[in-house]
């Protein structure tokens, strides 16, 4: 039998009422179901479709409820935006699941999270209209974050990195290595069903020149977007831009959780429109999400 790890103060932070640091939840505040989204007041939307709330924490950009809907107790968590903020959100839901606080050691048994991502994004194809729901079976990552976690490429699909690099023409990058993280094949059927439209998933590390979006501050590539659209892998293509689903799938696999990631498209990349009333939209996703997850 193997000795079990501490965690020591500074890497597992508390707080002095026994939360975890950023999140400011214990242990029996969320449940195995999670839903995530990025706008801490999508967490209320969610909760409207609640039949009971257990309780409702608040920290920073950090909004979770827990309650129960249609007999399964859910947890639904705001992450805010970017993959750095997946990458506090995930490894402390993972400490709150399988470390034991009081002893700061790893739990005898390991839980297994269901994570769904419910978030917006911008279509990059001609049949990813105004809010159309878009689920990912890979997340290419443009943030670099899973490059700093050992067995980052037993959890991702790296003949389909390295295609897309060759494809871009960034061999040569100044910026970090793209790696193609893999959602859980089982979850992700699930959420999508047979009405969502599946594919690739890009997961940039801004939006503005990381999406090839062109203000005043030039990007990189000029032919960034039209590049990423004509991409094909194994059938399917890159449908859509986000910023959070590639740390959320390669993290979730690494710690041994599943992670799905589906998301309404309210930036038409190729027909240049944006659809920002979209709440109703959004409403109707949830409730498919709520009765899938």
């Amino acid at each position: 039998m193997t000795d079990k790890r501490y965690y020591a103060p500074s890497e597992l932070i508390l707080n002095s009422d026994g939360t975890v640091f950023h999140l400011h939840l214990s242990p029996a505040q969320i449940s195995d179901k999670v839903i995530l989204v990025g706008d801490p007041d999508r967490v209320t939307m969610i909760a409207r479709h609640f039949q009971s709330i257990e309780c409702e924490v608040s920290n920073r950009e950090f909004h979770t409820i827990t309650g129960l809907c249609n007999g399964k107790r859910i947890t639904a968590l705001s992450t805010g935006i970017g993959c750095g903020n997946i990458d506090i959100v995930l490894n402390e839901l993972d400490a709150l699941a399988n470390i034991d606080f009081s002893t700061r050691e790893d739990r005898d048994a390991h839980t297994t999270l269901s994570l769904v991502r419910i978030g917006t994004c911008g279509g990059l194809q001609m049949e990813t209209g105004l809010g159309s729901y878009v689920c990912s079976r890979r997340s290419i990552g443009l943030d670099g974050l899973l490059n700093f976690y050992a067995g980052r490429d037993a959890v991702c699909d790296t003949p389909l990195q390295e295609a897309f690099i060759r494809h871009m023409g960034w061999e040569n990058l100044n910026c970090g290595l793209p790696y193609a993280a893999v959602e859980d094949e089982e979850l992700t059927a699930r959420i999508a069903g047979s009405d969502m439209l599946q594919g690739i998933t890009v997961s940039a590390g801004g939006f503005f020149g990381p999406q090839g979006r062109f203000l005043r501050a030039q990007p990189m590539d000029l032919r960034q977007n039209e590049k990423i659209e004509s991409f094909e892998w194994k059938g399917m293509r890159i449908n859509n831009y986000e910023m959070e689903s590639s740390a959320l799938a390669g993290l979730a696999a690494i710690l041994g959780h599943k992670a799905a990631c589906v998301c309404m498209v309210v930036a038409g990349r190729r027909t240049k429109e944006a659809f920002t009333d979209y709440h109703e939209a959004m409403d109707r996703l949830i409730s498919t999400v709520l009765e899938r997850i």
